[in-house]
């Protein structure tokens, strides 16, 4: 049984620039075909703008608010909400709120660098 606490496990920069704590992969555990990582934004602080080829995202925000950009929608996200991220699909996260935003990411196939293409701001 693969049971890991946030508080055992390496914060690390992805590619867009947000810091992960990658909670179950292939990585570290059984898990073979997903990832689910907690990231965090400082105030102010956003990702690159990017895109990801062959996986598909869920972000569910724990704490914080934030503005989500998914193509050119744009919308204020903030606790309790789940976002949906298709693969293909150009998108960024701006934390617009006054304390660290955290939100779950979920990818399947599992997050990888290679699977990540960054945009101009």
């Amino acid at each position: 049984m693969d049971v890991i606490n946030l508080d055992q496990v390496e914060a690390f920069t992805t590619k867009d620039g947000s810091e992960i704590r990658e909670l179950l992969a292939e990585r570290n555990s059984c898990i073979r075909k997903q990832s689910l990582a907690e990231a965090r934004l400082p105030v102010g602080g956003a990702t690159t703008p990017h895109y990801h080829p062959k996986t598909e995202e869920i972000y569910y925000i724990l704490e914080g608010t934030g503005s989500m950009r998914i193509g050119e929608e744009l919308r204020d996200v903030g606790p309790c909400d789940a976002i949906a991220i298709p693969p293909g699909a150009t998108h960024q996260i701006e934390n617009t709120g006054s304390v660290l935003l955290k939100f779950l990411c979920c990818c399947a196939p599992g997050y990888l660098h290679e699977d990540t293409v960054l945009l101009d701001k």
